[in-house]
């Protein structure tokens, strides 16, 4: 059910009575499944997210009021995704309340989040639960804190905000509040990635390996799909960190940085894939950072290499379904489920051309770089393990008896060669003097054909042929991947058929465009399943009977066949191969035509 609202997220009305029922049933059952309860929350949340629907918000809070731990964290943070942005009173003060009134820590951690997402985009709004929270004895409710000052001023830059996040980083007791401070600086600088690695790195280098991680995860939410030295710069270190969580942080931000990166682009992402290899395949590495290594491994090819992380647009305003479900994605930490959400963050990268009856039309457009910059990263090879040699081991005692017997051996050859040497000395010396006089074949050089000297000199050729140069632009078909930062060198041809309706503004995405030939017939990209349209096949040859042109020698000459061996045994079916199938007596049978000449 979880998946089910993940392909549904924002757009769950065919779905949500279905969650619904299935949270109803679950809920009001004498023992309630707490896996279906769960799934179902986390379900009906994304499908419903941003809905600010009432049902579905009462619904989420009867599961809650179960008070069973799995499904009270789901139902906390399901209601802060319904009401995302929101921030609603009414549901603040309950959410609130029940946070002070249940002992379970995850429904706790639940309601915070879900609290810190109701405050998304809220701004100055939200500073009075924030203090109310920060001053709270509770660490969860401290940890909900710093991730609603992220989000309640992501992408502001806001002075205040980043300033009050560097004090608790560095004075808080829980090294939970102090990790998700450091997070929040990310959300903060969504706008201003440059700035983000200068804002951390002395945090990077600090004792705490909590402060590190967070570090790092700020510069993987700030600067995701966006490479720069900065961020290496800090990150690098951080990979081969003593701490194993460290390592896997590092591990996870570097891969938000580097996709859809290729070795053209960034040359550290060989170094980087090579790495990771490292880490998945060694047998001495921590279950933590081999964890972690794992899952950068699966961003850094996420979606087929088709997709990226873009938190913020071209146009500038922030995606709330990708920072929400990153958000939600850094809560791995306690809830390994919550590790799908990250597919939310995730955007397709590719520019798809679309005609007024929104078809695809077959058309190119140009893409003014090298070919090689914006291609997809070459395919993981599999790894190849040499085997060691195996080393044996001999014993003392065996190894003098080899020697004895050995030495046995070599006496007996002796005694047998002084014996035999008389009697065949002659014949040796015979044998001697035809090996002299005989040719040898190694004293004659083989000719060299002329077959040869040309296969030598081409060779030569090819190789002294100097690499043909890379060309500076390429055709692209519709619809093609096209990354953000390839977008802005696609062009349109100013003669082709179809042209924009609104000048390609130099971002992914769908281009309507209008057809400057409407009376000519339109060729279609066929779709998904579809079979393209078959070619006209040619004219079916005449047989004589029907009165066509004769057949030709190769198609009316039979097949040859092999005379039977005199004396042998005839076998059933060794006549012809004609379709006559011949007697048994070794003819070939007739054919049924045959190509008389003209005269």
């Amino acid at each position: 059910m979880l998946a089910l609202g993940l392909v549904y997220a924002e757009h769950g009305q065919q779905i949500s009575s279905y969650l619904q029922t299935a949270l109803q049933k679950a809920t009001e059952a004498g023992q309630p499944a707490e896996v279906v309860q769960h799934g179902a929350c986390l379900g009906l949340g994304v499908a419903s997210m941003g809905s600010r629907s009432e049902p579905v918000f009462d619904l989420l809070q009867n599961c809650l009021y179960t008070d069973n731990a799995v499904a009270g964290e789901a139902a906390g943070l399901a209601m802060g995704l319904v009401m995302v942005g929101s921030a609603n009173g009414s549901a603040l003060d309950k959410m609130l309340a029940y946070a002070h009134e249940t002992q379970h820590e995850k429904i706790i951690r639940g309601l915070a989040m879900g609290i810190a997402l109701m405050m998304y985009g809220r701004e100055a709004e939200a500073d009075a639960l924030i203090d109310q929270l920060a001053m709270d004895k509770d660490a969860i409710l401290r940890y909900g804190a710093m991730y609603t000052i992220g989000l309640a001023y992501a992408g502001t830059s806001h002075d205040a905000a980043i300033r009050r996040l560097l004090h608790v980083a560095v004075s808080d007791v829980s090294d939970d509040v102090r990790r998700a401070a450091v997070t929040a600086i990310g959300f903060v600088l969504l706008r201003q990635p440059d700035e983000t690695p200068r804002m951390v790195q002395l945090l990077a280098a600090s004792y705490n390996p909590h402060v590190r991680y967070g570090a790092a995860m700020a510069i993987g939410v700030a600067c995701a799909g966006q490479p720069c030295k900065e961020v290496f710069d800090v990150l690098e270190p951080l990979v081969y960190d003593v701490v194993d969580f460290v390592r896997q942080g590092a591990m996870l931000a570097l891969a938000m940085v580097l996709i859809q990166s290729n070795k053209a682009q960034e040359p550290k992402v060989e170094w980087f894939r090579k790495k990771l290899d490292e880490r998945i395949t060694g047998k001495h590495e921590p279950t933590v950072s081999k964890f972690g290594a794992i899952l950068a491994a699966g961003l850094l090819d996420a979606g087929g290499r088709n997709v990226t992380m873009q938190l913020c647009k071209a146009s500038g305003h922030l995606n709330m379904t990708g920072v929400v479900g990153l958000t939600v994605f850094l809560q791995y930490w306690y809830w390994f489920p919550l590790l799908t959400f990250v597919s939310l963050s995730f955007t397709p990268t590719a520019v798809v051309v679309l005609n007024g009856d929104l078809q695809m039309p077959k058309m190119q457009y140009t893409s003014r770089a090298r070919p090689s910059l914006y291609a997809y990263p070459p395919d993981i090879k599999p790894r190849t393990e040499q085997k060691a040699a195996v080393v044996k081991v001999e014993l003392s005692t065996a190894a003098k008896t080899k020697k004895r017997q050995q030495d046995d051996k070599d006496k007996k050859e002796k005694e047998a060669a002084a014996t035999a040497g008389s009697s065949s000395s002659s014949s040796t010396a015979a044998s001697a003097t035809a090996a002299a006089t005989a040719p040898s074949a190694m004293d004659t050089d083989k000719p060299t054909t002329d077959g040869d000297a040309t296969t030598k000199d081409g060779g030569a050729a090819q190789k002294k042929q100097p690499k043909q140069a890379e060309p500076e632009s390429e055709k692209l078909q519709n619809p093609a991947r096209v990354t953000p930062a390839q977008a802005r060198v696609v062009e349109f041809a100013a003669d082709d058929r179809y042209q924009p309706v609104r000048p390609f503004n130099g971002q992914p995405g769908f281009v309507i465009v209008r057809d400057t030939k409407p009376g000519e017939p339109q060729e279609l990209v066929p779709r998904l399943g579809e079979k393209p349209p078959a070619a006209a096949s040619g004219p079916t040859p005449a047989t004589p009977a029907s009165g066509g042109a004769k057949p030709s020698a190769a198609a009316s000459t039979p097949a040859p066949t092999t005379a039977p061996t005199p004396g042998a045994p005839k076998k059933d079916g060794d006549g012809g191969s004609g379709s006559g199938g011949g007697g048994g007596d070794g003819e070939a049978s007739a054919p049924d035509a045959f190509e008389l000449p003209d005269d």
